[in-house]
């Protein structure tokens, strides 16, 4: 039988492996720093600002994000990508050769910004340089390209920072990353401006700045309610959500939260699947640990598992041809409300803990299907003078909700070891909360289609 051609034909097998490596020493990076961190504080004496470098990879990558998306609009990925690999890669320096904490967080924040550049270049080199038919496999690329770095990455960074230094996870990279350029380099000679972008994008820096301060004043709120700092917490709170809604009003599409059918319902969905997934993930080690006395190896193993089923679930959506993507999108979500569903009873008394590795497969293959799926809807109802600013909106809703997630994760487990909660009794619920925000929009999955198009989903 006949294969019809991929994404690793001739004519496009280069961009697709420059594709791939690209995306995975993003993805390395954003892995192995935390295996590093403890290291990288104790010799700069910065124990104290720990969660810094976090926050500041957290706020310039949305500021990077926001940039981009008219800046590819206006003149194509080419500038945007190299420009975003050449911060990235004065990052990774700024952090590598760091005599002082303040530089490192520096360096973290040089590399938020050019991972958010690059990573919307990478998009848009997506649309356009593969036909429509192979967008599905191009953008399980990607996916999969976050998989390796999953698999490999904490054992690779942890022999690194033993073995020769923390130092080394940062300037191991530099090399890497420039190879990656170069394969590049022969598809953006050949991609030329998709038109004029819209007006007003030289405000988006400012308002993806003020979205990311939002979310980690809203974190700040929640330790602060935590260590029982009321009116603090609530004055956090009040400036923290309108940080965060002033930031998202400018940079989402009109009518996202309404879920208006098109792009911003799907931009909309991929925000609260991002925030409910990695909300849940940030946890599943320690509930293992503290709920069923798993040890470290065999706590952390689910997420080996959900990295194999977001692989999986990538391949899979790329392969099915004949079933409309908004019905795609909302198997997707129910796989997801099925493993947090999972999750919840896991943390009832008495409950085993095995089951979770089951559980995290299903998951993350929810996640496989939802999040390539999410990409295609957005790229087949853009102009081609919006690809750039809509992919942008896909990504700084995707990276919000998770900051929001996983902050909001952590603020419970502090609420559990303060005594305010059990520690059961926290996880389920936040685990139940997950379920309904994915059962809630799998019902709106319809909503992703086009106006024009509507699609009944069975």
């Amino acid at each position: 039988m006949e294969r019809s051609p991929g994404v690793f034909a001739p004519q496009w097998r280069l961009t697709s492996i420059g594709i791939a490596l690209a995306i995975s020493l993003f993805a390395f990076e954003g892995i192995a720093v935390a295996t590093a961190m403890p290291s990288a504080v104790r010799d700069l004496d910065g124990l104290a600002f720990f969660g810094w470098p976090y926050s500041a990879f957290l706020v310039t990558n949305l500021v990077g994000l926001g940039v981009a998306g008219q800046w590819c609009d206006r003149v194509g990925p080419g500038r945007p990508l190299l420009t975003g690999i050449a911060v990235f890669t004065v990052g990774l320096l700024m952090a590598g050769f760091a005599g002082h904490m303040a530089v490192f967080v520096l360096g973290r924040g040089a590399q938020g910004i050019g991972v958010g550049l690059a990573s919307i270049a990478v998009f848009q080199i997506v649309a356009t340089a593969y036909p429509p038919h192979l967008r599905p496999r191009a953008l399980a690329i990607i996916s999969a390209a976050y998989v390796l770095p999953a698999l490999v990455g904490p054992v690779v960074s942890g022999t690194i920072t033993a073995q020769v230094g923390w130092r080394w996870v940062f300037l191991g990279l530099v090399p890497l990353v420039l190879v990656g350029a170069l394969t590049l380099l022969p598809v953006l000679r050949t991609l030329t401006a998709p038109g004029r972008a819209s007006a007003g994008g030289s405000r988006k820096p400012l308002f993806a700045l003020l979205a990311g301060a939002g979310v980690v004043v809203l974190q700040s709120a929640g330790n602060a309610a935590v260590a029982g700092r009321t009116a603090l917490a609530v004055l956090l709170l009040g400036a923290g959500l309108a940080a965060l809604v002033a930031g998202l009003r400018e940079l989402l599409p009109g009518g996202s939260v309404r879920l208006h059918r098109g792009v911003p319902a799907v931009v909309a969905l991929r925000g609260l699947l991002a925030g409910a997934f990695y909300a849940v993930e940030s946890v599943v080690p320690l509930t293992l640990v503290v709920l069923h006395d798993f040890g470290t190896v065999a706590s952390g193993l689910p997420l080996l598992a959900g990295a194999l089923g977001w692989w999986a679930g990538a391949q899979l959506q790329g392969r099915i041809t004949k079933m409309a993507r908004p019905v795609l999108l909302r198997w997707g979500l129910a796989a997801l409300a099925c493993c947090f569903a999972g999750m919840a009873a896991l943390s009832l008394p008495g409950a085993p803990g095995w089951p979770v590795y089951l559980l995290w497969i299903v998951g993350g293959l929810g996640m496989g299907v939802s999040v390539p799926t999410t990409g295609v809807l957005v790229l087949d109802q853009s102009a081609e003078d919006e690809t750039g600013t809509n992919s942008s909106a896909l990504q700084i809703s995707d990276v919000t909700a998770a900051g929001l997630g996983t902050s909001a994760a952590g603020v419970l487990v502090g609420a559990t070891a303060a005594g305010s909660l059990g520690f059961g009794s926290g996880m389920a619920a936040l685990s139940l909360m997950a379920m309904v925000i994915c059962a809630a929009a799998a019902v709106g999955a319809s909503r992703t289609a086009p106006q024009a198009q509507r699609t009944t989903v069975n």
